[in-house]
């Protein structure tokens, strides 16, 4: 019994030079000691309690022990994201007030280099006011630098070859001046000029009727919105996956229109999110097993974009999100940057065919919490 209060003691003090001393120091030195002096304890009293004493110093060695070969990844400085090294492409960057800018900035954060696909209508506008230095401010990053492009490509995703584009498309001014702009022709182009890339990012989305209801809606429009914000990702994921370096990542932006009614959201645009969710699921199985790579899918909550601002509420929404919302803040652009940084990269390699919320929570809520309804007087 003695013995065993005497090695409790030795075993305190044991934890207690170690953690003075450094454990990778300390530990071989203070386990040799305490093995000592609990020798010389038990030393002093009968047979079973040496017996007691034994078992119970190679139980104290043990856990000094452990607790030395913990050390290295308790002083280390905490996870981190780093992509030094890996190539990205976004597709749907034509400003740098979306999501589409916010994502290409995280993973620029981490060290990726970025190219961009840009809708070739917008191309013009957008290179010309980055020359400008009209985004020099959202380009600051953290080290001071400024966020640059490897490449910036015209592109548009509703083609996917050259045989796709109709003549009144081919011979329209704002696309006069590019060419292989296609998917196929883009996927290429990127191949030759980058090489395999790491990471895959589909930011875009269109619905010609979205102010309409879905009663209202016809069927150009429907089939339009179905082509530019739910096919473009499977055409992408196509011609780009051969492309991809193994253990690659995919992601796309989608809305919890796919699931819930948000009247307003019309011209087919729920029906295209809620294919987009489904293709993510089927394409993490194929892709994941052809090409190796992951694909996921973040929800985000309103923001205030200029490509939102087409839906004509966004505002409203921003608001009802704000009430009700379980995290009673406004979503910032480099909060879904930051999720979508951590599924690309190989933190989430085990994450595929999901799709994730980043909506401050709106999604859980079964309630409007501040429904005239729920008024008292």
């Amino acid at each position: 019994h003695y013995a065993k209060m005497a090695l409790k003691m030795l075993q305190r003090q044991a934890k207690t030079a170690a953690r003075a001393e450094g454990l990778q120091m300390a530990v071989p030195r203070v386990a040799a000691s305490c093995t000592r002096k609990a020798s010389n304890v038990v030393a002093h009293f009968a047979a079973p309690a040496k017996a007691q004493s034994m078992t119970a110093s190679r139980a104290m060695s043990v856990k000094v022990s452990a607790a030395a070969t913990a050390a290295p990844a308790a002083q280390t400085s905490g996870l981190k994201i780093d992509l030094t090294g890996k190539k990205v492409f976004i597709a749907g960057v034509a400003d740098d007030q979306g999501f589409g800018w916010a994502i290409a900035k995280a993973l620029a954060e981490a060290g990726a280099e970025i190219s961009l696909g840009v809708w070739v209508p917008a191309l013009n506008i957008f290179e010309t006011s980055f020359r400008r230095g009209k985004f020099d401010e959202s380009r600051k990053l953290s080290n001071g630098t400024l966020m640059d492009f490897k490449h910036i490509y015209p592109m548009d995703a509703v083609f996917d070859t050259v045989e796709d584009v109709p003549e009144d498309i081919a011979a329209n001014k704002r696309y006069a001046g590019n060419s292989g702009w296609t998917v196929s022709e883009c996927a290429a182009k990127v191949a030759k000029d980058i090489g395999k890339i790491d990471i895959l990012v589909h930011s875009l989305a269109n619905g010609p009727e979205v102010t309409k209801p879905l009663l209202e809606t016809s069927r150009k429009g429907y089939l339009a919105a179905m082509s530019a914000s739910s096919y473009s990702f499977v055409s992408m994921v196509q011609r780009f996956g051969p492309h991809m370096n193994e253990g690659g990542a995919v992601i796309n932006l989608t809305y919890n229109a796919s699931n819930r009614i948000v009247p307003g959201y019309g011209g087919g645009m729920s029906s295209a999110k809620a294919a987009l969710e489904s293709d993510t699921r089927v394409l993490a199985y194929e892709a994941g097993r052809k090409y190796k790579i992951r694909v996921n899918s973040i929800s985000a909550g309103p923001l205030g974009s200029r490509a939102a601002k087409a839906i004509g509420f966004i505002d409203d929404m921003i608001r009802y999100s704000y009430e009700n919302a379980p995290i009673q803040k406004e979503l910032a652009a480099s909060e879904v940057g930051a999720s979508a940084a951590f599924l690309l990269s190989p933190l989430a390699s085990a994450i595929t065919g999901q799709v994730v919320f980043v909506d401050n929570g709106l999604n859980a809520m079964g309630l409007a919490t501040d429904s005239k309804t729920l008024e008292r007087n």
